[in-house]
């Protein structure tokens, strides 16, 4: 009988069922469901026991099975170590308030935030982006919040649009789902970590990786923000090192030696060969480019998006490219670091009020 009952708040994969205005753990009432993921589903929910007013959180509920339940253990011991040390809440990562389990399922619960920058950008600036000052700001909270992983061990390991949070007023942003983050150490080589588009080519090609990797993430969060489109559009990972070297150049030959996954992407010779389909046969073809140089430099791309600014904001766009392009850098050694980038012209000319 109650094997039943338990089984009835699922559904055939896992997922929790979650019905409007049933009350969760006693306290959380739901108010509408707001999506899927492959762990997880997302509610939101209005608190009960906030007598105060009207305390509206998210709540994370996890798949039911043992390896999501291991998962989302990690997860919770990364975020509450993020929150134990930003008791103030300055540092731009999603409040996790506390967990519970409840009919068989880990619940999180956050803060509850408006919309995300995939959302933002659909909204007010596809194909065109945000102006240069918001992309600025947005910049700023992006590379607080990630100093704040790195002085916590923490490699997030999916920075993407979809994964930042804006508030109501689109001003301030938090960097949330943690479900992939890692404590700094505990990274094994495999090619698909990070959403693709967001993917550094660290992972790509099989080099050790940690922090580095978000921070690459971050630039092409600032240049889609920037440009109203995506930075590397790849549909594998051949392609998107095709796109990288496009920008960017040849990889550093020091890099590819040591890279556990360079025959994917490169013969004998060190060359870099596109994996296409053939037009005629459609059999996977292997073409070398020889002759791997960038396209065309970031500086005129970004200049090229807006010919109508003032010389003040042209040069924020040219200080914005500046910082791109030493984001954009394959070796993850040489990338610029997080605090380097907070000390950057693009962030650091403008502002009155210190960092915090």
């Amino acid at each position: 009988m109650t094997a039943g009952l338990s089984d009835n708040w699922d559904d055939a994969e896992g997922y929790y069922r979650a019905r409007m205005g049933e009350v969760l753990d006693g306290r959380y009432q739901v108010m509408e469901s707001h999506g899927r993921g492959v762990f997880s589903t997302v509610v939101k929910a209005k608190d009960l026991a906030q007598k105060a007013g009207y305390s509206e959180v998210a709540l994370k509920v996890i798949r039911a099975n043992e390896t999501m339940y291991k998962a989302a253990q990690l997860e919770i011991t990364v975020l509450k170590k993020l929150m134990d040390a930003d008791p103030e809440n300055k540092r731009h990562c999603v409040r996790f308030l506390r967990s519970f389990e409840f009919r068989d399922h880990v619940f999180m619960v956050f803060e509850s935030m408006h919309m995300n920058l995939r959302e933002v950008i659909k909204k007010y600036g596809r194909d065109v982006g945000l102006n240069v000052h918001g992309v600025r700001s947005f910049a700023t909270q992006m590379l607080i919040a990630l100093r704040h992983l790195k002085n916590c061990g923490v490699v997030h390991a999916d920075i993407k649009p979809d994964n930042i949070l804006v508030n109501k007023s689109h001003n301030v942003i938090k960097i949330c789902d943690f479900g992939s983050a890692m404590f700094d150490g505990d990274n094994e080589i495999t090619p698909y970590l990070q959403s693709r588009f967001y993917r550094a080519p660290e992972v790509i090609l099989g080099l050790p990786y940690s922090h580095p990797m978000d921070l690459w993430s971050i630039g092409c969060c600032l240049y889609e923000l920037y440009m109203g489109k995506i930075a590397f559009q790849g549909r594998s990972n051949n392609e998107m090192m095709k796109k990288f070297i496009e920008a960017k150049g040849p990889v550093p030959r020091k890099l590819l030696r040591r890279a556990a996954f360079r025959d994917n992407h490169y013969n004998h010779e060190g060359v870099f060969s596109v994996v296409e389909d053939d037009p005629v046969t459609r059999q996977a073809i292997r073409r070398l480019i020889r002759d791997a140089k960038p396209v065309k430099e970031l500086s005129a791309v970004l200049a090229a998006h807006d010919k109508n600014l003032g010389e003040a904001e042209r040069r924020k766009v040219s200080q914005l490219a500046d910082l791109l392009d030493k984001i954009f850098t394959f070796d993850p050694e040489k990338r610029i670091t997080v605090t380097h980038a907070l000390t950057h012209p693009f962030i650091k000319e403008g502002i009155a009020a210190p960092l915090p």
